[in-house]
């Protein structure tokens, strides 16, 4: 066991003196050592019922014959961050929660890990470690939270953080009042759990349940439901199953299960977000997966399901049809079936154990009847993003699919802010926010503000958005992110100006300003050398290591 370099011989009779003072019998001392690493936290809605879930992880594991040992990571809440100074640590975090399991896991000689993450940047800082460190792993996310229900008139509605967003917009507007605004606050988000969209903490709980790193019901059993609990004891009780056959991230997260993964987000229609994570996770698993290829598995992926925000349906709905298991099974014909997970089985010996069916075809629907032919998200390349940007084309309406604009250019998100809020944003412009990306921001900050805003005031159908930064999982609308090269590196979106005209042609998989490649390299030369606009503490170093967007914003090795 790797934990006999901490509890084996008489040079190791200190330390496990100190094991001892914790409670440690000497069957405990004999068993495998079990890391369980919790992101418990009382300021995220997704982590504050976090500790029932590591007690029943606990007891799976003492059930199995295994010593757990809880520990912790930080986290951030992506919707309270929102906005602020805040958001700017919210990505970077990820690299920091990847580098403290790598710590504490090697520094205690962990015989086998138990992830317990749930929120947006937990879940990939989790999956990054995992890989990294390649000791037998299993994931047991939080759960999504259950969908609000509101009264709208005579209608009852379901609604979730997002709803609250998009609201304060029709506020500006004067669609609604603030005391109609602050009843909507009070019911959208009922209890513990991810928010209850498929943005992007529910769209990598999801995945993970796709890369086979996660027992099935892990992306969909809401975090209230007895049965979270259930699979919590049954996730602690696999990881021993794991460690006896030895099954390590590396022989479950392999090009295959990525590609898988990227299957099932296009027909979930899932976070923009998820790609620069799964482009991370490969990275740490020292995988190639160019950005191009997630464009070639779209192309021949349909949009089966869509949750919100591009659709009604909530992530407790996408559970009662069938959950992730369903998409699976109706997707076989096109994932790779071989591909281990943590179930010590295949994927298609899992789904043939399960026979899982679609219980609702209006929440996931058959292959013959998508919501449309290709994938929810389409990764676009031009002179504006030679290295690529991302967009959810799943929540983009139909007559901007294809759009041809004037650029109104910003220099960050707040400038934006007062301009959509001052009403001086008109129906077909282009708005650019740069100097936002993981260099520039530093930090490439969600930007759920401006695109909730444009949304609320019924702007969200005719102005695009483009940006070298981050959008929510819960954005909708023509908004385009990771734009790459950033403007801090002297991408292309630093060249723009004012009325330049902007084309979009997602179908094509295009992004392109109408400039000469000689007037952009012009206009770049002209500029002064970028200024960081945080000089001390963890973002100054983020910002001095970080890569490009389209490697996943990982540090360089």
């Amino acid at each position: 066991m790797r934990s006999d370099i901490v509890k084996r011989g008489v040079e190791r009779a200190p330390h496990r003196a100190l094991l001892r003072s914790l409670g440690c019998t000497e069957r405990d001392l004999e068993q495998p050592f079990v890391g369980i690493i919790n992101s418990f936290s009382e300021v995220i809605p997704g982590h504050i019922h976090l500790r029932a879930i590591a007690e029943a992880v606990k007891s799976g594991v003492r059930s199995a014959g295994g010593t757990p040992f809880e520990v912790n990571t930080i986290g951030v809440c992506d919707g309270i961050a929102m906005g602020h100074l805040g958001m700017k640590y919210s990505l970077p975090s990820r690299e920091l929660i990847a580098d403290s399991v790598e710590i504490v896991a090697q520094a205690h000689a962990f015989d086998a890990l138990v992830f317990i993450p749930n929120c947006d940047k937990i879940v990939p800082g989790m999956l990054m470690a995992a890989v990294r460190l390649n000791i037998p792993s299993i994931f047991i996310s939080g759960g999504p939270m259950l969908a609000g229900r509101f009264w709208s008139g005579d209608e009852l509605r379901a609604v979730d953080v997002n709803t609250v967003f998009t609201a304060v917009g029709k506020v500006a507007a004067g669609e609604i009042s603030e005391r109609e605004l602050k009843e909507l606050e009070a019911v959208a988000c009922p209890g513990c759990g991810s928010c209850a969209g498929m943005f992007t903490a529910n769209t990598m709980n999801c995945l993970t349940e796709a890369l086979g790193m996660a027992l099935p019901g892990n992306g969909t059993i809401p975090a209230v439901d007895a049965r979270r609990i259930g699979l919590a004891k049954e996730a602690g009780r696999q990881i021993m199953e794991l460690l006896a056959k030895g099954i390590c991230p590396g022989n479950i997260i392999t090009k295959d299960s990525i590609q898988n993964a990227f299957v099932v987000d296009m027909a979930l229609g899932g976070s923009t977000n998820s790609v620069l994570h799964l482009m991370a996770i490969a990275y740490e698993a020292g995988i190639d997966f160019p950005l191009s290829e997630v464009n070639e598995i779209s192309e021949k992926t349909p949009h089966l399901a869509k949750i919100s925000p591009a659709g009604g349906y909530h992530v407790e709905d996408l559970d009662l049809a069938g959950g992730i298991s369903a998409v699976l099974w109706r997707l076989m014909s096109r994932l790779n079936l071989e591909v281990k997970t943590v179930s010590g089985e295949s994927l298609a010996e899992n789904l043939a154990a399960m026979e899982p069916v679609v219980k609702d075809e209006k929440i996931i629907r058959p292959l013959s009847h998508p919501h449309s032919l290709t994938g929810g998200l389409t990764i676009l390349f031009g002179n504006l993003a030679p290295e690529g940007a991302v967009v959810k084309s799943a929540a983009v309406a139909p007559e901007m699919l294809s759009h041809r604009g004037a650029a109104r250019v910003f220099d960050s998100e707040e400038e934006a802010t007062r301009a959509i809020l001052g009403g001086s944003i008109e129906p077909g412009l282009v708005m650019v926010i740069r100097y936002e990306g993981p260099k520039g921001g530093p930090g490439m900050r969600e930007m759920l503000g401006p695109t909730a805003l444009l949304s609320g005031m019924g702007l969200d159908d005719k102005v695009a958005l483009i940006t070298d930064g981050r959008f929510s999982g819960a954005t909708r609308g023509a908004a385009i992110g990771h734009v790459s090269p950033e403007a801090s590196s002297r991408g292309p979106i630093a060249a723009l100006r004012d009325g330049d005209m902007v084309r979009i042609d997602i179908p094509n998989h295009k992004i392109d300003v109408e400039l000469t490649d000689e007037e952009i390299k012009g206009r770049l030369s002209e500029l002064p050398e970028f200024e960081p606009k945080i000089k001390t503490g963890y973002l100054k170093r983020y910002a001095e290591r970080v890569t490009s967007a389209s490697k996943g914003a990982v540090f360089e090795r």
